[in-house]
């Protein structure tokens, strides 16, 4: 892989950043000491433009070229999940109930070593944000990030982001224009009956048959309501209800997940969830309410900006290991909201065999960061050259 000559050179520092951010890891909003080292490490690469507090625990850093020229916002996750560790590494986290499970520790680390490189080098026009931000596995630190002003503040045109990808090849660089992560959503469903004994149900009136229809009836938004050819999942994942084997319970609870890539789908889908628990309520006699929540957007990138980051990544992987047209996930990246108000590109970076995102088992490659501080550096020497 022709990765910058110079990243390379410091590939192990590299190593040891990532493996200190997995042994101390923090969720949510809370990543005031991954903050803080991030920091330390940019201010050692001679970076003294640095805004912290953004999101509570967000930061960005500009590195500002040899010349003026628009701004370019590179962006990396620092969250990890509340999972117990189960990697048996050496460096595994030292934080009970807390790992690094998405590979959020190497994202930050791929974005120091860029920042190294071109707080050394300057080669490029413009201006580079570095977007370090907390909370993308819960709680939307994008968004948050996005409105606390940092886009206007800071002049960013164009966004870009990387995460890594276990089971692909390491080394591979993948991505599509349009939409590459979906929006997701949430459902609550609370049904109130009247409870009884479970030897005289016609006293009562069961929440569980109830619960089991809507269950049902939320199944056929998917293969009834929705065009086959587009990409739609409707997921029941919570059940809840009754506690003890001869009482007729009162209430039930019903709850799961929506996945899609278009406002439209979302708003048919939200409507039927409301239509199918209003006549559930009528034929079963219960009171139903249904509460729908949007959560992030669809991740959509852009037509030219992805091809841009297309060929910037043919460059640093090669051919063999670019692929331009991946298909679409249905997981979903709080970037969206970057991704909403500039133009730009969210890629995946294979880290090679081993456990899935959000597995106890899970570690980053530390194989695959000069690869991804190598995309990132490239990325900014062509979006903003200097002229010759």
């Amino acid at each position: 892989m022709p990765i910058v000559n110079r990243i390379a050179e410091f590939a192990e520092d590299m190593k040891a950043w990532r493996r200190h951010l997995h042994q101390n890891p923090e969720l949510g909003f809370e990543c005031h000491e991954t903050a803080a080292f991030v920091m330390e490490r940019l201010q050692e690469f001679g970076i003294s433009e640095i805004h912290s507090g953004i999101a509570q625990s967000g930061l960005v850093a500009l590195i500002h070229g040899r010349a003026p020229g628009p701004v370019i916002g590179l962006r990396a996750d620092m969250d990890a999940l509340p999972i117990e560790e189960a990697t048996g590494a050496a460096y595994a986290s030292q934080v009970p109930g807390k790992m690094h499970a998405c590979g959020h520790d190497g994202h930050t680390t791929m974005l120091l070593g860029a920042a190294r490189y071109l707080a050394e080098t300057r080669n490029f026009a413009g201006t580079v944000a570095l977007i370090f931000q907390p909370a993308e596995e819960n709680g939307g630190g994008g968004e948050v990030m996005v409105q606390e002003g940092i886009i206007e503040r800071f002049g960013i045109e164009t966004v870009y982001a990387l995460h890594c990808e276990p089971g692909a090849p390491a080394g591979q660089l993948s991505t599509t224009p349009g939409p590459i992560m979906a929006a997701v959503d949430t459902f609550e469903v609370h049904i109130t009956g009247q409870g009884g004994h479970g030897a005289m149900p016609h006293l009562a009136v069961d929440a569980i048959p109830a619960a089991v229809s809507i269950t049902q009836a939320f199944q056929t938004i998917v293969s009834r309501n929705h065009n086959a050819v587009e990409d739609l999942v409707v997921s029941v994942t919570q059940i809840h209800a009754g506690t003890i084997d001869n009482v007729i319970n009162d209430s039930a609870f019903v709850g799961g997940t929506v996945r899609s890539f278009a406002r439209p789908v979302q708003d048919m889908v939200e409507r039927r969830m409301g239509e199918i628990c209003a006549g559930h309520a009528a034929a079963f006699g219960v009171d139903v309410t249904c509460t729908y929540t949007r959560g992030y957007p669809a991740t959509i990138n852009s037509p030219d900006q992805s091809a841009f980051a297309s060929q910037v990544a043919e460059e640093v992987c090669g051919t063999s290991l670019l692929e331009t047209d991946r298909t679409r996930e249905m997981g979903a990246e709080d970037f969206s909201y970057l991704l909403e108000k500039r133009p730009g590109c969210y890629l995946f970076l294979g880290q090679g065999e081993g456990a899935a995102w959000h597995n106890a088992a899970f570690d980053f490659n530390d194989e695959v960061s000069p690869v991804g501080a190598s995309f990132f550096a490239r990325l900014v020497e062509h979006a903003q050259p200097l002229e010759q």
